[in-house]
């Protein structure tokens, strides 16, 4: 009997395993237990017998989608009237994606539709990069496909591009551009650089004419947005652009508010 009780405290633990795997790579499904969840590569062989929706922002869905995906922000005021509508004439599964792993907005959305009453939806949780690096041929970046695996972004060369709040407002000068890509709401009216810096959206073609003259003028841009996370898709284009000389501020306006 000891022996055996031995042994079962020796197994319990490579058990548990699985689940802490499970868990740990997907923090956020066990907050919305209702919402099933569709792996990657089950997706990806059922990808023309569901509809497929992109529930991050506009921007980031521009940069980077699943070919085929169609976009619908979580925060649109009618996200739901517009599934409803479709759901009238449309009898395949949903699914909603976003970053993946530790982002929350796919369950959001499932669950969102689920309450409104609408069935047959699903969370498919790991994500764009997992998509891209598995289906490169089945995914979108800045309007062409495939993608190559290799231009996805690390965190690391994000990393290489940011400057702390101190650094940031240091590093404005002559040989500088300064951008302000929050949009209105987050603006707030506040300009953390007055008489120093030019307010743009965040949309490549009016981005354009600030990156080419930095190019022509060599000179440095300066962005940030409201808490350091959007510029990581603008990144994107500016690295498809050539552009070298460019830095963020690391946790946006807010970091520096709080600096």
């Amino acid at each position: 009997m000891k022996k055996l009780r031995k042994f079962l405290v020796f197994l319990a633990p490579l058990l548990l395993v699985p689940s802490l795997q499970a868990n740990e790579a997907f923090p956020a499904r066990e907050l919305f237990p209702k919402v099933p969840t569709i792996e990657l590569e089950e997706l990806y062989s059922k990808r023309n017998d569901v509809m497929i929706f992109d529930v991050r922002s506009t921007y980031e869905y521009n940069t980077l989608h699943i070919k085929n995906s169609r976009h619908l922000g979580l925060d649109d005021p009618d996200f739901v009237s517009t599934l409803q509508q479709l759901r009238e004439n449309e009898a395949r599964p949903l699914v909603f994606y976003c970053n993946g792993h530790t982002c929350k907005k796919s369950y959001q959305a499932a669950q969102k539709a689920q309450k409104s009453g609408i069935d047959k939806v699903y969370a498919y949780d790991a994500g764009i990069f997992t998509w891209v690096k598995a289906y490169p041929d089945e995914a979108v970046l800045l309007g062409k496909s495939p993608v190559e695996p290799s231009r996805l972004i690390s965190g690391e060369t994000l990393e290489a591009h940011m400057l702390t709040p101190g650094a940031f407002g240091e590093r404005i000068g002559v040989d500088t551009i300064v951008l302000d890509i929050r949009d209105a709401i987050q603006k707030n009216s506040i300009n953390l650089f007055p008489m120093r810096q030019h307010s743009v959206p965040l949309d490549n073609a009016k981005l354009k004419s600030y990156v080419d003259k930095a190019v022509r003028e060599n000179k440095t841009l300066l962005i940030y947005d409201a808490v350091g996370k959007q510029v990581r898709w603008l990144q994107y284009y500016l690295e498809d652009e050539g552009l070298k000389n460019y830095f963020f501020m690391k946790g946006g306006a807010k970091a520096f508010l709080n600096y």
